[in-house]
């Protein structure tokens, strides 16, 4: 049945209701043909992104299982450089028994190492880029963060439970719920640690805090937006949490993800 006509037959409506009510009937069908576009593009996106998203690890040939899974990274640049979270890369390897610092690509149950190397670190901001052998893998972009807003809704793909169940990405919805600081100020002396403390005596900073459920595994996943695929961000689950969340014995259901601009400034540190 043809819009107009059925609206103009009810001549019971006076004009200026009859062009809202018109308005109202086109509006709501111009979103039951969005919302399935946003969903298209967000599953077009996901084909094109995974290839970047890797797994962080160690391998050691003598041990069982020999790869260890730490967290999640992602591709950037050139395809040979890989940034995650600080707090997923060991500080230490067992060099006596030929541990090593790996990525991993690929999917399934036959995932493929790269050897990788740190080449810029980010302390502070919990960010770590490594620099990976073989030849280039797909990439990533990204966007600025500084413009993303409260009640924006993007996208992270990670493996949060590792390679328990092969080596397949996984990937959330969340909305950005707020832009808050990373340390919330106690009420008074006595509620300050000393981690506390000693952030506080840096230079503050924002983060995104999302309404996704990501896990330990999920840490440095790629925060992104689900139409581009551009980077806002990366999922931090530890360093964060830590210092917003200590009171919390059970997880809440927020996530938080440290604001890619900071990863720009990062890839300006890069060794050659």
């Amino acid at each position: 049945m043809n819009i107009n006509t059925r609206l103009n037959g009810c001549r019971a409506f006076p004009g200026f209701l009859l062009g809202r009510v018109r308005s109202i009937v086109l509006v709501g069908l111009g979103l039951l043909f969005v919302s399935p576009l946003w969903g298209a593009e967000l599953v077009q996106t996901i084909e094109r992104i995974k290839p970047a998203v890797v797994g962080v690890g160690t391998f050691q040939k003598t041990r069982t299982p020999p790869v260890n899974f730490l967290g999640t990274g992602f591709v950037l640049e050139d395809g040979l450089h890989v940034v995650t979270n600080f707090h997923v890369v060991p500080e230490m390897l067992d060099i006596a028994n030929k541990e090593s610092l790996v990525v991993i690509t690929g999917k399934g149950k036959e995932p493929e190492l790269r050897m990788a190397a740190p080449v810029a670190l980010d302390k502070e901001h919990d960010l770590v880029l490594l620099r990976i052998s073989g030849p280039a893998l797909s990439a990533m972009e990204l966007g600025d963060s500084g413009a993303a807003r409260e009640g924006q809704t993007l996208a992270f793909t990670g493996f949060p439970i590792g390679m328990i169940l092969g080596f397949y990405p996984v990937t959330h919805r969340a909305m950005v719920s707020s832009i808050t600081p990373i340390v919330l100020p106690a009420r008074n002396a006595r509620g300050l640690d000393a981690k506390m403390i000693g952030q506080l005596h840096r230079s503050a900073y924002t983060v995104f805090q999302l309404d996704g459920t990501a896990y330990p595994g999920s840490s440095g996943s790629p925060l992104y937006d689900p139409e581009t695929g551009l980077v806002y961000g990366i999922i931090n689950m530890v360093f964060v949490k830590g210092m917003k969340e200590a009171a919390l014995t059970h997880p809440s259901g927020i996530t938080y993800a440290i604001p890619g601009n900071y990863i720009r400034d990062l890839l300006r540190r890069k060794l050659p």
